[in-house]
């Protein structure tokens, strides 16, 4: 059996990535263009390099508020390793947390295939977008935030989309859909709802959605597993809710009741 690759040839001395010899690769290029090179196959220009650094950066950090970083924090104070704790927050990122990169990406995807094929303008593919997930039960990912009322993510990430020529059918109709919420309830665009419109503008796969959040988060994890390896007590309580019982009341196990 061959195992086939064509990300990256190993031989004795010598490492060639995408074409590339690594050596040339270090110091020249930066980190999130070389996530770039390995997932597309080609070097970014100018405009991608930079649009991908500002999207893995946005998604570097939110505080202690995440479960992420509830995770890696609680682990870490557990004496373990650092990879360990890291792993535990990755390990907590899943469709509700962090997924919604991944799902906006999808229906923005192929909601834009229905408007080309159709015809249709932005505000009649938002409508109708909403309507179908509404009659389904479901809801549109990357809207509205449970701290933030305006992301300013969002904001810095489409002005930078605009700048850089960017912007293109994903991001238009994400912001149609905006105006169609706010018709109702407004429900901006979030952070997660913006990276989702980004990377469909610039051709990703959205199964490439959550692959955008963990770079950027993974390194956020890191600093706050080691601040809590550095500055706090190990096992110290970092749940402090009331928990109340509900389960049974005493039984008499002679008894069987």
């Amino acid at each position: 059996m061959v195992w086939k690759s064509g990300i990256t040839l190993i031989e004795p001395n010598h490492i060639v990535t995408r074409g590339y010899r690594q050596e040339d690769l270090i110091g020249s290029v930066p980190f999130a263009s070389v996530f770039f090179l390995l997932i597309k196959g080609r070097l970014p220009d100018e405009r991608e390099a930079r649009m991908m650094d500002a999207i893995i950066t946005s998604s570097v950090d939110h505080g202690t508020t995440p479960p992420s970083t509830h995770a890696t924090r609680i682990v870490a104070s557990a004496g373990v390793p650092l990879p360990t704790a890291v792993a535990a927050g990755i390990l907590a990122v899943g469709d509700v947390h962090g997924g919604a990169i991944e799902d906006s990406a999808r229906i923005l995807q192929e909601w834009v295939k229905k408007m080309k094929k159709e015809n249709w303008s932005y505000e009649q593919t938002a409508r109708d977008l909403l309507n179908n997930l509404k009659s389904a039960g479901k809801y549109m990912p990357g809207f509205g935030h449970r701290i933030h009322t305006a992301d300013p993510r969002t904001k810095k990430l489409f002005a930078l989309a605009d700048e850089l020529g960017i912007t293109g059918d994903h991001i238009r109709l994400t912001k149609a859909i905006e105006e169609e919420f706010a018709k109702t309830k407004a429900l901006p665009v979030n952070v997660d709802g913006a990276i989702a419109a980004i990377i469909s503008d610039m051709g990703f796969d959205w199964r490439l959605g959550k692959a955008f959040f963990l770079l950027g988060r993974c390194a956020g994890l890191i600093a706050h597993a080691y601040e809590e390896m550095t500055r706090e007590k190990p096992m110290r309580r970092m749940c402090e809710q009331e928990v109340e019982y509900d389960g049974p009341w005493e039984r008499d196990l002679a008894k069987n009741v």
